[in-house]
């Protein structure tokens, strides 16, 4: 099946996209793929891929497309956090307002009658600014015109109950404008499915898949992990390298909507089932001096079905590379941060001998690496460029790109 090019970005099979050029169905969607900040670009490349054509902009990325076309979204976006369909807007600034033109919304295209719903509710700058009002009013007009009230759930009891089968509405009013959105992914798109235990710094799947994307990562190149943790990074790049999608085995909200074709998931994910490489065409391999962090992510690829596409080693840095010779390729990681009060001093001379192993033994490689301090990005000598600026668990972190250049022999 051809791929458009050889990069990271662009690995999505032909089957997966939409025909470019084709008249919008008459029952077009108005959606919105959301993204972490700095990620909006690399969504955006990933939607351009499928044949879907977005409109770049704070937070994400937006575009015009049928439920099929959200269907295909949910499946093969990377880097993207979740899939939002704009379901009304209107201006509101007394809650007797907000009831009358609640009850003209259609819920009924997004939410059977007495299912579980939640309300995700923000405002500012607005007449109405009570959140937990303006989502009982919501509710209300909801069982009005579904003839049924459903249960409302809170946060705490949807992350107990996974998040399966309760429909997301995401409620934004600002200047009185109140912008009403359906969530089509269910739990957020970062949840694979195949990591469970994860080391202390984890960095999310998304995030992975964004350095890889942003790194121009060619799939037909090595791939190394030198400080692997869970494995996210290696595994993340063997589902690219292999043409997994990252939806393949995940169930999603939008399938629950009373006017979702029954067939339709059926195809779209027989498709991208039937596009899956038998193997990786370069070596990915990766490390970590912490023997159970290595057996948990083993066990993450094996859940993922990339067990067989990485080399897992218990390695420390000093020991990164030694027989990594050869084709050039990419060094991506995500080293300790040093954030909390005295841990950058004692990481100074591992981010030193890590730019000095690199140096020595990996000169004409590329290296992708998230940092939070850029004091000890010095200590690795390197010429690193910023991509991208991002969070990964609540921390500024920086995606830092650039060539290895050729060093001294390391000194024990």
């Amino acid at each position: 099946m051809p791929v458009p090019h050889n990069r990271a970005r662009s690995r999505i099979p032909s089957s997966a996209r939409g025909a470019r050029g084709a008249r919008i169905a008459r029952d077009a969607l108005e959606c919105f793929a959301a993204a972490a900040p700095g990620l909006e670009p690399l969504v955006a490349g990933e939607l351009t891929a499928l044949g879907i054509a977005p409109r770049t902009a704070e937070g994400g990325a937006a575009f015009t497309g049928s439920v099929e076309s959200i269907g295909r979204a949910n499946l093969w976006l990377r880097a993207a956090s979740r899939i939002l369909v704009r379901v009304a807007s209107f201006h509101a600034r007394a809650f007797h307002e907000l009831e009358q033109l609640a009850r003209v919304v259609p819920w009924e295209r997004y939410i059977a009658p007495g299912a579980p719903v939640r309300f995700r509710v923000t405002s500012r700058k607005s007449r109405l600014y009570h959140t937990a009002a303006i989502a009982e009013r919501l509710a209300g007009a909801m069982a009005h015109r579904l003839g049924a009230a459903s249960t409302v759930l809170q946060a705490g009891d949807v992350e107990e109950s996974n998040g399966e089968n309760v429909q997301l509405f995401v409620i934004r009013v600002a200047h009185d404008m109140f912008t009403v959105s359906a969530d089509s992914s269910g739990a957020h798109l970062h949840l694979r499915g195949y990591r469970q235990a994860v080391g202390k710094a984890p960095v999310r799947e998304t995030l992975a898949a964004a350095m890889l994307i942003a790194s121009d990562w060619l799939a037909t190149d090595p791939l190394l992990d030198p400080m692997c943790g869970s494995g996210t990074i290696a595994i993340e790049g063997a589902m690219i390298a292999r043409r997994i999608a990252p939806g393949l085995h995940r169930r999603f909200s939008f399938l629950d909507w009373p006017e979702v074709e029954p067939g339709l998931w059926a195809r779209i994910r027989e498709e991208a089932a039937s596009a899956i490489r038998s193997d990786v065409a370069a070596p990915i391999r990766a490390f970590d001096r912490d023997a159970g962090a290595i057996v948990a992510a083993r066990a993450h690829a094996e859940r993922a079905g990339v067990g067989a596409d990485i080399e897992f080693a218990v390695r420390s840095i000093s020991a990164t590379a030694t027989d990594e010779g050869g084709p050039r390729g990419l060094v991506a990681t995500n080293p300790p941060y040093g954030v909390r009060v005295g841990e950058a001093e004692r990481l100074r001379d591992l981010y030193a001998r890590f730019g000095q192993v690199l140096r020595a033994r990996l000169a004409g490689w590329r290296l992708a690496l998230l940092s939070a301090n850029p004091r000890l990005d010095a200590q690795l000598r390197l010429p690193l460029e910023e991509q991208l600026r991002t969070r990964n668990g609540g921390i500024s972190v920086r995606l830092l790109i650039g060539e290895i250049p050729a060093g001294n022999e390391i000194v024990d």
